[in-house]
């Protein structure tokens, strides 16, 4: 069984009063998840209903009043656990779920599923505040991609931030075919190259359809070129006026698509790092793939990382994705001047900044001496392709 980490946040959770809102992206087990969670419940004895919003006679039921949700189960005297898969479905699954929690948190436990982050910001009239627990569920950690190919027992030597030279060229290989291929499930279980590239194909042709579908975005052609164009360029900063004069389209409809894309879990964008805030929010943001695999297939790029010509590139794209076990996007930034000194990655919170070199020897600290003496209280950490491992 290739279980996920995150798995084990979630079920710690589950005794819980709050609503537990599951954000996935797409191909990322969903189905397998929930069954195992589903069965951990029952292994206690409890009472557990699932409820597929896909079925238009639940859809019509719980959009007409809340309360039609006890003609699908029953009442019980001690508390029992509803899964709602595909709650975006409803017209309001805010108010369905407010109602629901304030009405009888005492003896029902909401865990539900929201297969696009997109929907959120659109159909969410009341934030839930201090009623719901999100958790974000993307593809496969480094750590994951190990248990999958059950190597669970090498996850020990990252977290000790050691690797024994007797296991490090069999890391590094994986390391390298995770990096090439991304960590969508079944392309890391695909058992040879040609599928694996199939597979990264359909998700890059027939799921981002069904993003473009749900979102409504009228110029597909454009919003696939969007995408190669970004992930060509995922190291540089984010003109959205350059990509609007480039496909001939507004800027507003260009901000759309670059949302819709963050929502659907192939993007991140992360924002510059000023004390001044106003400068913050006029500034570029610099834009990263979720996904290298994903991103490799729009520029046509299945090279190994020690051959490539993006290997700095990716290797950057990479170390975010590394980041992200730890902290939210929100929390990582990058450093530039107008005179073009930069940091790659900032942490504010921790005081802490990261410079990404393929050759840590090519360092020149004096490089950095605008960033460290304006910041004198953050470190500054340079970070190659092994040392990423340790993130």
């Amino acid at each position: 069984m290739h279980k996920r980490i995150i798995e084990k946040d979630i079920k710690n959770n589950l005794n819980t009063d709050k609503i537990l809102l599951l954000l996935w992206a797409r191909q990322v087990w969903k189905t397998t998840l929930i069954k195992w969670l589903k069965e951990e419940i029952e292994w206690n004895w409890e009472v557990v209903f699932f409820i597929n919003l896909e079925n238009p006679e639940f859809l019509q039921l719980l959009n007409e009043h809340p309360e039609n949700l006890f003609r699908i189960i029953w009442k019980n005297s001690e508390k029992v656990f509803v899964f709602i898969d595909e709650i975006q479905y409803l017209k309001n699954p805010s108010n369905f779920l407010k109602y629901i929690y304030d009405e009888y948190k005492w003896i029902i436990k909401l865990v539900v599923t929201w297969s696009s982050a997109f929907y959120i910001d659109r159909n969410f009239k009341d934030s839930l505040a201090g009623r719901k627990k999100i958790f974000n569920i993307n593809s496969l950690s480094f750590e994951e991609y190990l248990i999958f190919k059950w190597e669970e027992k090498l996850i020990e030597h990252l977290d000790k931030q050691t690797i024994p030279v007797i296991y490090k060229t069999n890391i590094l290989n994986y390391y390298y075919d995770y990096i090439k291929y991304g960590w969508y499930p079944e392309v890391v279980l695909a058992n040879n190259i040609i599928e694996k590239k199939d597979l990264l194909e359909e998700l890059g042709l027939s799921y981002i359809k069904k993003d473009m579908l749900e979102a409504n975005v009228e110029y597909e052609e454009k919003y696939y070129f969007i995408l190669k164009m970004l992930s060509s360029q995922i190291w540089n900063l984010l003109n959205i006026n350059e990509i609007a004069n480039t496909i001939n389209l507004n800027v507003a409809t260009v901000e759309k698509y670059i949302y819709i894309m963050q929502k659907s879990f192939h993007i991140a964008i992360i924002k510059p790092f000023y004390k001044n805030i106003r400068k913050e929010l006029t500034k570029m943001p610099k834009v990263y793939f979720l996904d290298t695999g994903l991103r490799n297939f729009f520029v046509n790029n299945f090279d190994t990382y020690d051959y490539r010509l993006d290997k700095w590139e990716l290797l950057e794209n990479i170390v975010f994705n590394r980041f992200l076990k730890n902290y939210n996007t929100d929390d990582i930034r990058f450093w530039r001047t107008q005179n073009k000194n930069e940091v790659d990655f900032v942490i504010e919170r921790e005081k802490k900044a990261f410079e990404i070199k393929v050759d840590k020897s090519r360092f020149n600290e004096k490089k950095y001496k605008l960033f460290t003496e304006t910041y004198n209280d953050f470190s500054l950490e340079v970070i190659d392709l092994e040392k990423s491992l340790f993130l």
